[in-house]
């Protein structure tokens, strides 16, 4: 199907908008011929803040016992037959892990904490409860490989929870390094100019959030599939920028609004052919094909809600459901928002709270500066 569709977008490009073909050649003369030190540079800039970053957690780690201290909470699966069991047991036994790699073992699985313990907990036993289900599978499927495929020699030797951490930092901080060079060809196309995007690139390396970037959590990977998909988008290679979007809608729920490039594109599409070129079928031809993208973009996560529904609100064979959950009899069950709301309160404006103005004073100086840069931005442009 996409092979098809990769072949009617090549016939249909030339007729979604006249615009377009002019963006998209100030776009291959702004980035394509931009020179190789650049992007290099903007390498250089992200590996030195995640060096950074890495000496910032090693002094905290020193220093004091960390506030969450989920890492300790380490059960045994719920499922005795998962692959690599017997192996996995290895971190449950440190006896049989001398040494100094006992150590780093012990302080990688210290630092395991937050969003990182359900990352790893799923990608070692798969999804046993229901609150794993805010988290999504691409990021803990992705660790499970690198853990089973490329970095198994390390099982013996750290034990298997250890080895899914590593990988997972490892895929985190890899991934962050490619976000941010398509963060800059993104930028600069947009801005046009190579400076700002540059200083662009330096803010999003150095963001104040910039921990998560190098941590078990799914923004790295979010990132890297969002700006590359972006890029294919802005290049003109919509099948490519909808597998790509498709993939970040299986990592982070907000992944689906990526579908709003391809419903945008084709309306202004729709209406230049239709009423410039006074062809209707190809207006519809053009529709079509974005609703088709559009579907793709949803499909995993819409998939991964039909899985939980067929976890958790199945019949048995005496014809009663198991464990009957309030969301599964919902008109339309949506297992990801009841999660979200049930365990971690997670609703519109439910976080605007009284208790929680410590927060939004902490945020406040980073957020007045957002704000202030988008007047300027806006100002300056209009």
């Amino acid at each position: 199907v996409l092979s098809v569709g990769w072949a009617v977008d090549g016939q249909l490009s030339h007729c979604i908008m006249a615009g377009q073909e002019l963006s998209n050649r100030r776009f291959m003369a702004n980035t394509v011929n931009k020179p190789l030190n650049v992007a290099k540079q903007v390498v250089k800039l992200a590996v030195l803040s995640r060096a950074l970053q890495l000496s910032l957690v090693l002094v905290s780690q020193s220093l004091g016992w960390p506030y969450d201290t989920s890492a300790l909470l380490n059960p045994p699966c719920l499922s005795s037959d998962l692959k690599l069991q017997s192996v996995g047991s290895l971190s449950e036994h440190p006896g049989e892990i001398r040494g100094l790699w006992q150590l780093v073992g012990k302080f990688i699985q210290r630092s395991i904490v937050w969003d990182g313990v359900y990352y790893v907990r799923i990608a070692e036993c798969g999804y046993e409860y229901e609150q794993q289900f805010a988290f999504l599978p691409v990021l803990p499927l992705c660790m499970r490989f690198l853990a089973n495929y490329v970095f198994f020699i390390l099982i013996p030797v750290v034990g298997y929870r250890t080895t899914l951490a590593l990988s997972g930092y490892l895929l985190s901080n890899t991934a962050f390094l490619f976000a941010a060079v398509y963060f800059y060809k993104v930028s600069l196309y947009i801005l046009e100019n190579d400076k700002l995007a540059y200083r662009a690139t330096a803010l999003f390396c150095f963001n104040p959030a910039s921990i998560f970037y190098s941590s078990i959590y799914s923004e790295s990977l979010f990132s890297l599939l969002s700006f590359s998909g972006l890029w294919q988008f802005l290049s003109g290679s919509n099948w490519n920028a909808a597998s790509l979007f498709a993939i970040s809608s299986g990592v982070r729920s907000n992944g689906v609004l990526h579908a709003g490039f391809f419903l945008y594109q084709a309306v202004y599409g729709a209406y230049e052919v239709a009423f410039h070129y006074k062809r209707s079928w190809m207006a519809v031809q053009i529709i079509g094909m974005a609703s088709f993208q559009t579907f793709c973009v949803f499909a995993p996560f819409v998939a991964f809600q039909f899985y939980g529904y067929l976890e958790f609100c199945h019949q048995t064979s005496l014809g009663t459901l198991r464990d009957i959950r309030p969301w599964c009899s919902k008109t339309l069950p949506y297992l990801y928002g009841f999660v979200q709301s049930h365990y971690w309160n997670i609703g519109f404006l439910r976080y605007f709270q009284v208790k929680q103005l410590p927060n939004f004073l902490l945020a406040l100086p980073i957020l007045s500066l957002a704000i202030c840069s988008i007047f300027t931005y806006v100002k300056h442009e209009w």
